[in-house]
Parts: structure tokens; C-alpha cells; sequence
């Protein structure tokens, strides 16, 4: 009996007319265009059927499927929308939110150390240029190492007369290439005429043998000249010129220290109150780690011009014998001796044409 009753409960729940219609609620209306639009065919459906009721309902609550006819399935964006979906448009827009937040303050992070830098750059700069005109106009003091600025000074005039004797020798090279070459062509001529002139095909040829000889000599001499411009060079652009930045680094740093040393004065003289003891105390900060850096600097400078004047004397010690040598055997028309000093100092000569491209280099 009580199942009965339950049957009788569920079948009045949803009203059924004899044709398989529901009542005229609008919800079972709105569900039953949305089955039509969803399944609306498919497989033969013909022997399934939809219950309105409970087990054991009426006959007249079966909807035979076949009268349903159409595409297996047809989209409809309006049923679409009336199934919500939780959770995952929130995350989206949390994880969104939560990435453009990091990028934000990655990009502020940025620009706040780089204010901080020019900050610092900018107080730095201010400072420096304090000091230098108050030292150049005698109302500032400036810390001095006589032994040390002596050295320097002693260091940049030897760099100008060693540019100067680098400029002659140079010229002195390219004079002599050319008379080199004078001397090769006024051979080749010779050497023709002697040919060509029977009657004098003697005289021709001797002075071709010594044009010639003189030819082969100057360009032993060359590459000799060559050997001592090129250690000369390597002495004053590479050498000087790295002692010379160190130098530099050193006056600059000699320039910071004084200008913090003398903000420190200025504010060790002024009040002591909590602010002004907290300037104090910062200036003292930066004071000694500029003082740490001049010292650095300074012992740096000092041990690189000890190790540049033991290397200067040892290569210009060489270099001016060779010189030396190879002139003297050139115009002493000595060309055993010539060989030998080029042999002494292990100077190899190119062969001529050395510097033309092979032709496989050419293809």
C-alpha cells in the first residue's frame, strides 16, 4: 500500500496529458525545449521510452521516441549560459591579478634602485666637484704624497720622450723602406742596361751587384728597425699606458676621500643633536670606505711603477743594443755581423712576398 501511495505521489507531481505533453509549468516547458535542442536524434531510439511517473505509473506517462526527428546534435549558446560554472573564472582572475602584482612591484623594484643610483651618482658628482674648486682656488686642502707625485710626474715626461723617440723611429723606418725600394729598382735598371749596352755592360753590372747587396742589407736593417719600433711601442701604449690608468683611478679616488673628509669636518664642527650625530655617523661610514680605497689604489700605483721601471730598463736595455748593432754593421758594410745581431736578438726576417695573399687565399 505504501507503494502505491508513493507511485500515485510521483505521478502527480509531473502532469502528463494523454498525448506525452507536460502541464503548463514553465519550467517543464523550458526543459523540454532544451531536450529537443540537445537530443533530438541519433540511433534508432524506437524501443526506448521516458517514464513521467514512478514504477508501476499509467500507461499514458510513456513519450515514445520516435516521434523525435532531426540532427544528432545542435548547439544552443542560450542553454549554455543557464549552467554555471564555479570557481574557475575567480581563479583565473586571482591568478591574473596575483601575476600582474608581482610585475608591478619587479618593475618598481627596478626603478627604485636605479633612483637610488643616480641618487648616490648625483651626491657623489656634487661633492667631487666641490672639492675641485675649492682646491683650485686654494680654500680647500688636499692630501699629498710628495714621493708618489714625484714618481708620477717622472713617469709622464719619460712617456712623452719615449712617444717622441717611438715618432722618429717610425719616420726613420719609412724613409729607409723607401730608399729600399730606390735601391731595388735603380738595381733592376742597372742590371738591364748591362744587358742592353755591351760597352758598358761592366760598369752596369757592377753597380747592380751593389745595389743589390745594399737592397739585401737595408732589408735586414728593416727588420731589425721594425723589431725595436714595435717593443717600443708595446713599451709606451701598453705598459705606460696601463700604469697611467691606474694613476688615474688613484687621483680620482684621492679626489673622493678628500671631498668626504672634508663633509666630515664640516659636520663634525656643526651641532650636536640626534639628527646631526646620525649624519655624523653615516659620513664616517663613507669616509672610511673611501680611505679604504685611496690606500688600495695608492699601494696598487706604487708597486706598478716599481714593476714598470725594472721592465723599461730591461727592454730599452736590449732594444738600444740592437739598435745599435744593426746600424753599425749596415753602414759598415759588415753583413755577417748584421746577420749575426739579428740571429742575437732572434729576430726572423719574412721572405719576400710574404705579405701577399697565396692563391688559394686569392680564390
Amino acid at each position: 500500500m505504501t507503494d502505491s501511495i508513493m507511485s500515485k505521489a510521483a505521478t502527480m507531481e509531473i502532469p502528463i496529458n494523454s498525448n506525452g505533453d507536460t502541464g503548463t509549468l514553465p519550467e517543464d516547458d523550458s526543459l523540454e525545449q532544451d531536450l529537443q535542442q540537445v537530443m533530438v536524434s541519433g540511433p534508432n531510439l524506437n524501443e526506448t521510452s521516458i517514464v513521467s511517473g514512478g514504477y508501476g505509473g499509467a500507461a499514458e506517462g510513456i513519450i515514445p521516441t520516435s516521434s523525435i526527428k532531426g540532427p544528432a546534435v545542435r548547439y544552443n549558446a542560450e542553454f549554455n549560459k543557464r549552467i554555471p560554472v564555479k570557481g574557475l573564472g575567480s581563479n583565473m582572475h586571482h591568478s591574473s591579478s596575483s601575476s600582474s602584482m608581482m610585475a608591478e612591484e619587479a618593475t618598481r623594484g627596478v626603478a627604485v634602485e636605479k633612483l637610488e643610483t643616480v641618487k648616490k651618482w648625483g651626491l657623489n658628482t656634487y661633492k667631487c666637484t666641490k672639492q675641485m674648486i675649492s682646491e683650485r682656488f686654494g680654500r680647500g686642502s688636499r692630501t699629498v704624497d710628495l714621493e708618489l707625485e714625484a714618481q708620477i710626474e717622472v713617469l709622464r715626461d719619460t712617456k712623452r720622450k719615449y712617444e717622441n723617440v717611438l715618432r722618429l723611429a717610425r719616420a726613420l723606418t719609412n724613409h729607409f723602406y723607401n730608399m729600399v725600394q730606390t735601391q731595388h729598382a735603380l738595381g733592376d735598371t742597372f742590371a738591364d742596361l748591362s744587358q742592353k749596352s755591351p760597352e758598358l755592360r761592366d760598369e752596369f753590372g757592377y753597380n747592380a751587384e751593389t745595389q743589390k747587396l745594399l737592397c739585401k742589407n737595408g732589408e735586414t736593417l728593416l727588420g731589425a728597425v721594425n723589431f725595436f719600433v714595435s717593443s717600443i711601442n708595446t713599451l709606451v701604449n701598453k705598459t705606460m699606458e696601463d700604469t697611467l690608468m691606474t694613476i688615474k683611478m688613484y687621483e680620482s679616488a684621492r679626489l673622493e676621500f678628500d671631498a668626504y673628509r672634508s663633509d666630515l669636518e664640516e659636520l663634525s664642527l656643526g651641532p650636536r643633536d640626534a639628527v646631526a650625530m646620525a649624519r655624523i655617523e653615516a659620513a664616517q661610514q663613507q669616509y672610511q670606505v673611501q680611505k679604504d680605497k685611496y690606500e688600495r689604489l695608492r699601494s696598487d700605483v706604487i708597486i706598478k711603477l716599481k714593476f714598470l721601471e725594472e721592465n723599461k730598463v730591461k727592454v730599452m736595455h736590449k732594444q738600444l743594443l740592437l739598435f745599435h748593432n744593426a746600424i753599425s754593421a749596415y753602414f759598415a758594410g759588415n753583413q755577417e755581423q748584421l746577420e749575426q745581431t739579428l740571429k742575437q736578438f732572434n729576430i726572423k726576417l719574412r721572405p719576400p712576398g710574404a705579405d701577399k695573399p697565396s692563391w688559394l687565399e686569392e680564390q
